[in-house]
């Protein structure tokens, strides 16, 4: 062979086989679609279904290019097909099916399948379009849809009633539904910020910390979690870390109204007034907020500290002028010369409402207000379930006491989980107890006595008692005294249950307790009869320091409303 004939056959061009499959044909039709050549595509999305007829996107590819050519029932059926064969979940359709039946004035038939839509998608893909659409079938039916929720914005809808129930102080259906939102939208910041807020209030401090940490590893730069985080620290004392944490806020310049206010008052709740001054004059001088009473007050918390006193009193004189109902600016305005004068220290609490103590003061002899108090105002709500965590003794047994007056769902799921907490005293428990069975709370209660976990029967009988009375509680708790030591936790449970009681059916006839004692002396006497204990009369007699005469009469008028001894009678007949 000659040189030149073995160079022409090394020459011979390579043959690429063309690899024919729906990527191709897919392609090839969006090349057609740039094109406008819609036959072309058609045919090519056609042939893309033949080699992969499981896949649900090629099929609503042909039925889109069918709609584009004013084909929209041919679009349809292929839709239908998706929907019933193919891929049910590809909500999509829907949306599709709603575009060809308005196309095709089925307007009935188009709102239909636009519900179907927004009712089941879950991406909201569309949700802008779907809006457009809802105008014109409104208009063209003169109605509105039929439409009962939004799938896709179904987490901001319930987050917007989240928020409502945590501004109305109802935290426990708050964190119900904020927690219910997290496990459909992890990503979902804004609700685990208000989750650890709601956390917070309710006086979980461990929960709050870890879900705020938990939106900063997510995002680090999030203000509201910064200033969430530094308000946590300062009440668990955790120095270090706020001391770490206020150097970064002090670095931050906020510029949205309600990011500075943010950054303000949490710089005025951990203590750095002349930051937080700065900042809430700087709102102020904007105007947009300066009718709000709560901002001047704000201002002259942090002004009072700084020493700056003629500039807090304009500021709390500001908000008198604003706010003329409100107790708070008065308040504040007397106590500022004894401040100026160093008989008082400054407030340091950025609350628009009177202090803890100073509001039980006002409360002793009115339980209607802190009734009212508690239901309308979630901030005294929040101070009053943050007390229950973290109050000193005596304001506990208040805040129990006042809880019981309001009686809610969530008061009641507060005190049970009261019960349960490990750390708080047994007395203080037992209180909770006593108010929880006060309000008609009738079902068996779980709670931790000395580290051992009991279960406290059922009642049987709601009490339903509208009041908790100063001189009830003191007879309890002489009662509780004596058998201190001698009985059990279930058998002093007993003992309460007995007392609410009676106070439940002579109500409102319950006669006068002078000798609390005596009414002490027999609740013991009757609970020890209930348990087969052995008491003489002379024993109670001894301890409590009251006559026989006055604990057999006692123990007789709780024997005529309760009927303990024909109980008794029934059990035991040789009871006497």
């Amino acid at each position: 062979m000659s040189q030149r004939k073995r160079a022409a056959k090394n020459r011979r061009p390579k043959v690429i086989p063309m690899r024919l499959d729906a990527t191709f044909f897919f392609e090839r039709a969006v090349q057609s679609l740039d094109r406008y050549h819609y036959d072309k595509a058609l045919k090519y999305f056609r042939r893309a279904v033949e080699y992969e007829p499981e896949n649900p996107v090629n099929h609503c590819n042909m039925a889109g290019i069918l709609s584009e050519m004013g084909r929209y029932e041919e679009s349809n059926v292929i839709l239908r097909s998706v929907l019933d064969q193919i891929d049910p979940a590809m909500t999509e359709c829907y949306y599709y099916l709603a575009n060809n039946y308005a196309n095709m004035e089925l307007f009935e038939a188009a709102e239909e399948a636009l519900v179907r839509y927004l009712e089941n998608d879950t991406e909201g893909q569309f949700l802008e379009e779907s809006d457009e659409l809802l105008d014109l079938l409104h208009y063209e039916l003169n109605r509105p849809a039929k439409l009962s929720t939004i799938k896709a914005k179904e987490n901001i809808y319930a987050h917007d009633k989240a928020r409502e129930l945590l501004e109305a102080g109802r935290f426990a259906e708050a964190v119900k539904m904020l927690e219910e939102i997290i496990e459909r939208q992890p990503d979902f910041l804004a609700a685990r910020n208000n989750l650890g807020l709601a956390y917070y209030y309710m006086g979980l401090f461990d929960k709050s910390v870890s879900t705020i940490t938990e939106v900063l590893d997510s995002e680090p730069g999030n203000l509201h979690a910064l200033c969430n985080l530094a308000i946590f620290y300062q009440h668990s004392n955790q120095e270090e870390q706020l001391r770490s944490l206020i150097a970064k806020l002090n670095k931050t310049i906020p510029f949205h109204p309600e990011h500075v206010f943010k950054m303000a008052t949490t710089l005025g709740i951990v203590g750095e007034h002349r930051e937080a001054y700065q900042h809430f004059r700087r709102l102020l001088r904007t105007g947009e907020l300066a009718g709000e009473p709560s901002l001047h007050h704000f201002a002259a918390i942090a002004a009072v500290n700084l020493q700056r006193y003629e500039d807090a009193k304009k500021h709390w004189q500001q908000a008198e002028r604003l706010d003329p109902e409100s107790q708070v600016p008065p308040f504040h305005l007397k106590k500022l010369e004894r401040i100026r004068a160093g008989e008082e220290t400054a407030p340091t609490h950025y609350h628009y409402h009177l202090p803890f103590e100073e509001q039980f003061k006002q409360w002793e002899n009115n339980p209607g207000q802190v009734t009212e108090a508690l239901k309308n105002d979630p901030l005294i709500r929040s101070s009053f379930f943050w007390a229950l965590r973290h109050g000193d003794r005596r304001t506990k047994v208040q805040v129990i006491q006042a809880l019981g007056l309001v009686a809610d769902d969530e008061v009641v799921e507060a005190l049970k989980a009261f019960l349960i907490d490990p750390d708080e005293e047994d007395e203080l428990k037992r209180v909770a107890v006593l108010v929880l069975r006060s309000i008609g709370v009738q079902d068996s209660l779980a709670v931790i006595f000395s580290g051992r976990t009991l279960t406290l029967d059922a009642r049987r009988k709601s009490a339903q008692l509208p009041v908790w009375d100063s001189a009830w509680q003191t007879v309890l708790e002489q009662a509780l005294e004596g058998m201190s030591g001698r009985y059990d936790v279930v058998q002093q449970h007993d003992m309460m249950t007995l007392w609410v009681d009676f106070l439940s059916r002579v109500y409102p006839e319950v006669p006068k307790l002078h000798k609390s004692t005596g009414w002490a002396a027999a609740l013991e006497y009757w609970t020890a009869k209930m348990h087969r204990r052995t008491v003489t009369y002379a024993d109670l007699v001894s301890r409590y320091g009251v006559s026989q005469a006055s604990i057999s009469r006692y123990a007789n008028r709780i024997d005529e409303a309760c009927g303990i001894r024909e109980k008794l009678d029934l059990t035991r007949p040789s009871f006497h």
